[in-house]
């Protein structure tokens, strides 16, 4: 009798461990946040001059990626890239006016691929492109068919416009704020403002769908000009304390002209005293949007749900804050086409760790399907688990970032009031970039990280050069 209550006693216990084993595992969610116009350099953890508490905590718990790169330095390309997996010439989009269906209706999105697994799938914010900030508050060229659920923030930002301080101040439309440099210190509080109100929308869906799976895009807008933020932001970065970058006098004869190309008149007659305005007016836009980035992520803390909960933050692309002589985007400098990246998986055995490996956007797509054990279309990225687990593995990996000159017309023609519409494509390796203009008809350029960080010598015509010259134009080719 003894015996056989052991035996069943055995018995129930493995049918038990048995059950326990196949009992479904809680699905892995998805926070995925996305800044506008942000530069490494206004981030701590990236070695800027300030501190970014939230962002910089977020990168001591999981992997800081110091070489990661967008596909093409302007909000549209690039959202419509990271969002699908897909490169701007795969998707045929290079400027912020075509909406990405419109030329490979068939993509699966990143939000796709989790709404047809079952997740709740939301957005608050800007995740693909709206014009900032005449569209805030609408939906822009958003992706019905990738959301469930979309909400669309409205804050005192727009409401003050007419006190916004602007070098265009004649200009219509985007060139007047959104298109040039342009700032306010802001009275009212930090949740009155379109940041504020995206920081208190996604921490009330967080708690909605606690008990549920989810991937829940905030996209914040700040950084971005106008650089607006509540005056007490300006007051932690005083305008006398500002370094500001140094330019050779005759650093634009080092390089085509081209590589200059994203340079507005205006910002050319700049005064440093303006320069130390826009630069503190940036610090503090930037450190404003941590501080909500801080709001979302103690919602997840309070929720307990950062032990299953994947979280994601990046940079639509870089920036520029005078290097080189330029402001804002579209060039093909490190400044503008390195963004920051940090992927914190709750599993990841490298958590805590910097990843020096030179990693794309369009990889984040195949990277969060595997994450989470998800079917995904092709893409033409790479999955970046391997990173994750070690950021000192093996990669062989380039980036390619990619921006156009000129105008284009809905054929890519020219016509004759027009200017010349060619395209710039750069390969970026561990200690090279490699730059060709319009397949190198309007120059190149070569840069060795190792020795010249700054970019300030282009070695594209050095005689002993000419290997890796040979080698990087190879491997670029390949990617057209």
């Amino acid at each position: 009798m003894f015996r056989a209550s052991i035996a069943l006693a055995v018995i129930c216990a493995v049918t038990l461990t048995a059950g326990a084993e196949a009992a479904p595992a809680a699905r892995t969610n998805v926070l995925f946040i996305v800044s506008d116009d942000l530069t490494n350099q206004a981030l701590g953890c990236y070695g800027g001059p300030q501190t970014t508490p939230n962002i910089d905590g977020l990168a001591r718990r999981g992997v800081r990626f110091d070489r990661a790169y967008c596909q093409f330095p302007l909000c549209n390309p690039s959202r419509a890239s990271f969002l699908t997996g897909l490169r701007p010439d795969t998707l045929h989009v290079y400027e912020n006016a075509t909406q990405f269906r419109k030329n490979v209706p068939d993509a699966q999105t990143l939000p796709q691929t989790f709404r047809k697994a079952g997740y709740t799938v939301a957005r608050v914010g800007k995740l693909f492109h709206y014009g900032v900030p005449g569209q805030i508050g609408t939906a822009g060229l958003d992706d019905p068919v990738s959301w469930e659920r979309t909400i669309n923030p409205r804050g005192r930002d727009k409401d003050d416009e007419d006190q916004i301080f602007t070098l265009t101040p004649g200009a219509k439309g985007s060139a007047r704020f959104g298109g040039t440099l342009s700032w306010l210190a802001a009275e009212g509080t930090d949740q009155e403002q379109t940041d504020g109100m995206t920081a208190v929308a996604v921490a009330n869906l967080l708690r909605e769908n606690a008990d549920r799976p989810f991937f829940i895009a905030c996209g914040f807008f700040r950084p971005h000009t106008p650089y607006v933020a509540p005056k007490a932001y300006f007051q932690r970065h005083p305008v006398d304390a500002i370094t500001l970058p140094h330019v050779p006098e005759d650093h634009h004869a080092s390089a085509p002209a081209a590589a200059f190309g994203s340079q507005k008149k205006e910002q050319a007659h700049l005064t440093d005293e303006l320069r130390r305005r826009a630069l503190q007016a940036y610090r503090a836009s930037a450190t404003f949007m941590d501080a909500q980035v801080g709001v979302v992520l103690r919602a997840l803390e309070e929720l307990k749900l950062a032990d299953r909960t994947i979280v994601v933050f990046l940079s639509d692309h870089g920036y520029h804050l005078g290097e080189h002589g330029l402001w804002q985007k579209m060039s093909l400098f490190e400044n503008s086409a390195r963004v920051p990246l940090i992927i914190v998986d709750p599993s990841a055995k490298g958590n805590g760790r910097s990843c020096a490996r030179t990693v794309e956007l369009v990889d984040l797509h195949a990277t969060l399907a595997e994450l989470c054990g998800l079917p995904a279309p092709n893409t033409d990225g790479t999955s970046l688990k391997p990173l994750l687990d070690d950021p000192a593995g093996s990669w062989d990996r380039p980036a390619y970032t990619q921006v156009s000159r000129g105008t284009p017309t809905t054929t890519g023609e020219t016509t004759p009031n027009k200017s010349a519409w060619f395209m710039g494509r750069s390969i970026r390796t561990e200690r090279y970039r490699y730059t060709e203009w319009d397949g190198g008809k309007k120059g190149a350029q070569l840069y060795d990280y190792q020795s010249d960080p700054g970019e300030l010598r282009n070695l594209e015509a050095d005689p002993g050069s000419k290997a890796i010259v040979s080698e990087l134009k190879a491997r670029l080719q390949s990617t057209r």
